[in-house]
C-alpha cells in the first residue's frame, strides 16, 4: 500500500513538472511572476528614483540605447519602463528564458532569442540590427552563469559599432531575500518596503577606441554599476554582495568533461 502511494506521489510530481514545462504552464508562471513584480513595484515606497527622466530625454535624442544590469537584479529592472519606444531583451531560449519572455511581454518589452553559448551569431546580428533600426536592446552581461557583477565586452562592442549609449540599471529594496546559494545572489523583493532605483550616466564608446581603451571603458562601466548597487544596498540595510561568483557546473557537464 505504501509503495502504491509513493508511486502516486511521483506521478503527481511528474505531471506538475510536465505542466510547468508546457507552453500553457510557462505562460501561467510568467503571468503570475509579472503580477507579483508589478504588485511589489506599486507597494514599494520608492525613496529615490534617479536617472529615469534623464534616460528618456537621452533616448529621444539618440533614438535607441543599450541597457545593461546584473543577473541578480533583473526582477524589478523593467518596472519603470514607459513603453514609448521599442526595447528588446536578449533572452536564452531555455525553459527559464521562455518564462522570462512572458514576463517581459507584459512589461511591454520584446525579446531576442540567444545567449553566449546558443544562437550567439544570429543574436549578435539581430541586436545590431535592432540598434540601427532605432530599437533599444537590453543585455545582462554577467549571465547566464557568471562571474557575477563582472561586465563582458559585449555591450561595449555594440556601443562602439553603432555610437549608441550604454546605461546601467540597478535597484535595492529593503527586506528583500538575497538568495546567497545562487551564483548571482538573486535579490527577491517583497512588497510593502522602501526601495531605491537608479540608472547610471550614459557611456559612449568611441569608434576608434583601441583594445586597451576598450578595457578601460569596460572597467569604468563595471565599477560604476557595482558602486551604485552597493550604495543602494547599504542605504536599504542589505548585506554587501561580492562580485565574481560563478554557477556550478551541472552534473551532465562534469560527466562529459571527465569522459574526454
Amino acid at each position: 500500500m505504501l509503495f502504491k502511494e509513493h508511486n502516486t506521489d511521483i506521478m503527481k510530481i511528474k505531471w506538475l513538472k510536465d505542466f510547468i514545462n508546457s507552453p500553457t504552464g510557462e505562460k501561467l508562471v510568467g503571468g503570475f511572476a509579472y503580477y507579483y513584480l508589478k504588485f511589489v513595484g506599486i507597494t514599494t515606497r520608492w525613496k529615490s528614483v534617479t536617472g529615469v527622466k534623464e534616460t528618456y530625454e537621452m533616448l529621444e535624442k539618440h533614438g535607441s540605447m543599450i541597457v545593461i544590469g546584473w543577473h541578480g537584479r533583473t526582477l524589478e529592472m523593467p518596472y519603470f519602463w514607459n513603453k514609448t519606444r521599442p526595447l528588446n531583451a536578449l533572452v536564452s531560449p531555455h525553459r527559464d528564458g521562455r518564462i522570462i519572455v512572458h514576463i517581459l511581454k507584459k512589461f511591454g518589452i520584446g525579446n531576442i532569442n540567444g545567449s553566449s553559448d546558443k544562437n550567439s551569431t544570429e543574436a549578435a546580428i539581430e541586436l545590431m540590427r535592432n540598434l540601427q533600426q532605432g530599437k533599444s536592446i537590453a543585455i545582462i552581461p554577467d549571465g547566464p552563469r557568471g562571474p557575477s557583477m563582472k561586465l563582458t565586452m559585449s555591450p561595449l562592442f555594440y556601443a562602439q559599432k553603432t555610437g549608441k549609449p550604454i546605461i546601467g540599471i540597478t535597484y535595492s529594496i529593503a527586506g528583500s531575500v538575497v538568495v546567497s546559494k545562487s551564483w548571482d545572489n538573486m535579490l527577491v523583493p517583497l512588497p510593502f518596503h522602501k526601495g531605491m532605483y537608479a540608472i547610471t550616466e550614459p557611456f559612449f564608446i568611441p569608434q576608434n577606441a583601441t583594445s586597451e581603451e576598450m578595457e578601460q571603458y569596460r572597467l569604468k562601466i563595471e565599477s560604476t554599476l557595482n558602486e551604485l548597487t552597493w550604495k543602494l544596498d547599504k542605504a536599504m540595510g542589505l548585506p554587501f554582495i561580492e562580485q565574481g561568483k560563478e554557477a556550478k557546473k551541472s552534473r551532465k557537464t562534469v560527466l562529459i568533461s571527465t569522459k574526454k
